[in-house]
């Protein structure tokens, strides 16, 4: 689905046949302007489909601040204007898709935050909300964050129930290597250090440490020896990421909930 097929789709959602309160009270020909302001502290994301909204829609819309800026509360984010019934039926669409993305932003620079000055990644999961996952994977690199793979066609991830299906983590990577090309890494999910053993000696070249605590993710490391990337994930907080930021041998920090544990950040539209 593109931008603007998700703007359409938006657009029939919200507004299917008309807005009965504009088209019932506010003069078609008039013209005016008015101010997305934020209402909060925040980092700016969601400028790309606003804009691309109210020209779809026949309204100007003009960024005053670009994504990833951050912000203070009533801060100017952008100027709209033109037909003021065309900016009334773009209000609630446009915003609702930058507090959102400017919510997953805001939400990825505080934990990436916790990691400041170490050499590891905050990187987002598939946790997505359908449909929105190009937009709402921006957000997190506006928040200061990293992407994991787009979707399953970029990237080869072992996880507990393809070892399962195949029968050990042995045979699934020696099919993996078998039969995608010799780009592409291949990583595998390990729930304990016996595990990491076998990913490590069947050749995995990245090795997802999941739902570890803490003390078996350290003995992890140590166990690897930078002989793959190890990546850590399953209850990631601030707290987790400001204990384990300094691992030595930890490269990477997943956290499925810089998006779908993100609050709204809170905006507003006003004329002028």
């Amino acid at each position: 689905m593109t931008l603007d097929d998700l703007i359409e789709a938006a657009w029939r959602e919200d507004i299917a046949h008309g807005d009965l309160t504009t088209d019932a009270c506010v003069d078609p020909e008039k013209v005016g302007e008015g101010f997305i302001v934020a209402k909060e502290n925040l980092v700016v994301s969601g400028l790309v489909p606003a804009k691309r909204l109210f020209w779809l829609k026949g309204a100007g819309f003009e960024p005053l601040v670009e994504d990833g800026a951050h912000v203070v509360a009533g801060t100017k984010l952008a100027r709209v204007h033109g037909l003021l019934a065309r900016i009334l039926m773009c209000e609630r669409i446009a915003l609702n898709f930058m507090m959102r993305l400017s919510g997953i932003a805001t939400q990825t620079s505080l934990l990436v935050g916790e990691a400041r000055d170490a050499d590891i990644r905050i990187v987002d999961t598939r946790k997505t909300t359908p449909l929105h996952r190009e937009l709402e994977k921006a957000a997190v690199v506006h928040g200061g964050g990293h992407n994991h793979r787009f979707g399953l066609f970029d990237g080869v991830m072992i996880k507990d129930n393809h070892i399962k299906a195949v029968g050990s983590i042995t045979k699934a990577v020696e099919r993996a290597r078998k039969n995608v090309h010799h780009l592409v890494k291949i990583e595998v999910e390990v729930e304990d250090l016996e595990q990491l053993d076998e990913a490590l000696a069947a050749g995995a070249d990245v090795v997802l440490l999941d739902n570890m605590d803490d003390k078996t993710i350290k003995a992890a490391c140590a166990q690897a020896a930078g002989r793959a990337i190890l990546e850590a994930s399953g209850n990631m907080d601030a707290a987790r990421i400001a204990s384990l930021k300094d691992v030595v041998g930890l490269d990477v920090i997943s956290v499925g909930g810089l998006i779908h544990q993100a609050r709204w950040a809170d905006l507003s539209l006003r004329f002028v």
